[in-house]
């Protein structure tokens, strides 16, 4: 399931991690959607998306864990 913010509509003063460049990038010059993360409401969120993306996937993969009964 993927929550509206990380919807790529309405995203007139978003900015976007681009995984090409590396950097933060504003809805007015950003890559393809191919090559980004977002959008984030601040630039300071976009620049942590590395980040926001390893802690979610840890929470993710905990969460199968318990659910498959590996957590016991």
């Amino acid at each position: 399931m993927h929550s509206d913010v990380m919807s790529s509509s309405g995203t007139g003063g978003a900015y976007f991690w681009c995984l090409r460049h590396r950097r933060v990038e504003s809805a007015a010059d950003a890559c393809p959607e191919n090559y980004r993360l977002g959008p984030y409401a601040s630039r300071d969120e976009a620049e942590r998306a590395l980040a926001t993306v390893a802690e979610r996937n840890a929470e993710w993969e905990a969460e199968d864990a318990r659910w498959s009964g590996e957590d016991s």
